[in-house]
């Protein structure tokens, strides 16, 4: 697209105060990324140098967006989207065309920018606007026509007319040489006592030069002034993520309950089933199945695997035809092997299982590599922190650990080893041995019955204390 003339500049200075926050504006999300840094990938493609006006919360709104290759200019203090512009002329020294994109415009798209850009070049005018047709337009400045259908002014939201117009979305691309003169010229004549860009379109026009308007869609101008719009902004980026990958022949079913960020893949003929949230850098291959209410945060997940409902999983690998879940909790970058299986209450960290290897019920397994076929019991924990630091468990191939064992690292067991139920193993276990760490039982006849009856007569209330005897008044003598 780019020829080396155009250079791309990103109006990322405002705080956003309807938004009621002390974020930056552009730092919010919206279908699993900052505002901004959508509007940084839609302009990226264009091959031009991309330059963001930074002010309110510079150094965060920088930190963002440097890595992604844009340089930041910054604007002190922030006096509008006029002045704006002018405190990135310094870098803009050599270039003769400058597309303007606001910051919180997260659903525009390459093509539209690119098509913004090449209408001002056809024309050979001196600026192109981006603009749409609103039902709803309050909020928006109102484009005036000319008789040449050219773009003449903008009109401030509050002097729009009622009903569906065609509104201005922000987006400019101008001619650097025709720009300068204008911005010079403006007054901040408004209520806000600001230096508004819109005002840019008259002076040019005054001066000659001729504004052309291109078309878009109403969503593409949506920006993010309060937090209703920036839930519908989230709404429709998701929604346009998830039918890219219906297209791509994944399976969604009940689209508006499924979360899926933009840097997620998903192979064909998977299924995506209600309530699933995939986020990060999630990776899933061909014919998976992720069940209800799955949370998956930077994971992978390889071809054929299922993550049964109400599984989460963070940083996790899990290989070809393993089973997860329900109700399972992966994370710290546990790894299951292909064909491993993980299930109910189960809690995997920083972990390794084995081709085949089983955890089904109610275990803790941290800080372990477990081998190949080995099957854990219900109830199995791995007692990896000492108080001070982890340590390792190290279990070998086709070991049975019975239920409600206990291991307490670090420690080994080799392979083929059986545990008993109950054990709590505090030593290695050699290949092929039985571990048995348990106190010997003992049976003591008629125990039992005996507790009970001491219960029982514990609980009888005691009988009242006798009252006490009194004693008989002696007879009077009878005198004679």
């Amino acid at each position: 697209m780019s020829s080396g003339k155009l250079a791309v500049v990103i109006l990322a200075a405002g705080r956003g105060t309807r938004l009621r926050s002390r974020q930056a504006k552009v730092l919010h999300r919206a279908g699993g990324l900052p505002l901004v840094e959508h509007v940084v990938r839609a302009t990226l493609p264009l091959g031009a140098p991309v330059f963001a006006v930074v002010g309110y919360q510079a150094e965060a709104v920088a930190s963002l967006v440097e890595p992604l290759g844009v340089r930041p200019v910054v604007q002190q203090p922030q006096q509008g989207t006029g002045d704006a512009l002018r405190a990135a002329r310094g870098v803009l020294g050599g270039f003769e065309e400058v597309l303007v994109v606001p910051g919180d415009a997260p659903l525009v798209q390459t093509d539209t920018l690119a098509a913004l850009v090449q209408a001002r070049r056809v024309a050979d005018a001196s600026g192109s606007v981006l603009t749409a047709v609103l039902e709803r337009p309050e909020g928006y400045g109102s484009i005036v026509r000319g008789p040449d259908d050219s773009v003449v002014a903008i009109v401030e939201a509050a002097a729009g007319p009622p009903g569906p117009r065609e509104v201005n979305s922000g987006m400019y691309c101008f001619r650097l040489a025709e720009l300068w003169p204008c911005l010079e010229e403006l007054r901040p004549e408004n209520p806000h006592r600001e230096f508004y860009l819109t005002d840019v379109v008259e002076g040019l026009v005054r001066r000659g030069g001729r504004v052309v308007a291109v078309a878009a869609a109403a969503e593409e101008i949506l920006g993010c002034n309060t937090r209703a719009e920036l839930a519908e902004a989230d709404r429709l980026l998701r929604r346009r993520k998830l039918a890219a990958l219906m297209e791509a022949g994944v399976s969604v079913y009940l689209p508006d309950t499924v979360l899926v960020d933009p840097a997620v893949e998903v192979g064909p003929d998977t299924i995506l089933e209600p309530a699933v949230q995939l986020l990060g850098s999630t990776r899933v291959g061909a014919g998976c199945t992720i069940a209800t209410g799955c949370v998956l945060v930077d994971t992978v997940v390889e071809d054929g695997a299922v993550i049964r409902p109400h599984s989460v999983l963070v940083a996790s690998r899990i290989g070809a035809g393993a089973v997860v879940g329900p109700m399972a909790h992966l994370r710290d970058g546990a790894v299951l092997e292909p064909g491993a299986r993980v299930g109910n209450f189960v809690e995997v960290k920083n972990s390794r299982l084995g081709s085949a290897a089983r955890a089904l019920h109610l275990s803790y397994l941290g800080d372990a590599a477990i081998g190949a076929g080995t099957n854990i019991g219900a109830g199995t924990i791995t007692c990896n922190y000492d108080g001070v630091r982890k340590n390792r468990t190290d279990i070998g191939e086709r070991v049975f650990v019975g239920s409600g064992t206990e291991l307490v690292a670090p420690v080994r067991v080799g392979d083929g080893a059986y545990i008993a139920a109950g054990s709590t193993i505090t030593e290695d276990v050699p290949a092929d041995a039985l571990a048995i760490a348990r106190a010997r039982q003992v049976n003591k006849p008629g125990w039992a019955r005996r507790r009970r009856a001491e219960q029982a007569a514990a609980a009888e209330p005691a009988a009242p204390p006798a009252a006490p005897r009194q004693r008989k008044a002696a007879a009077p003598r009878r005198r004679g």
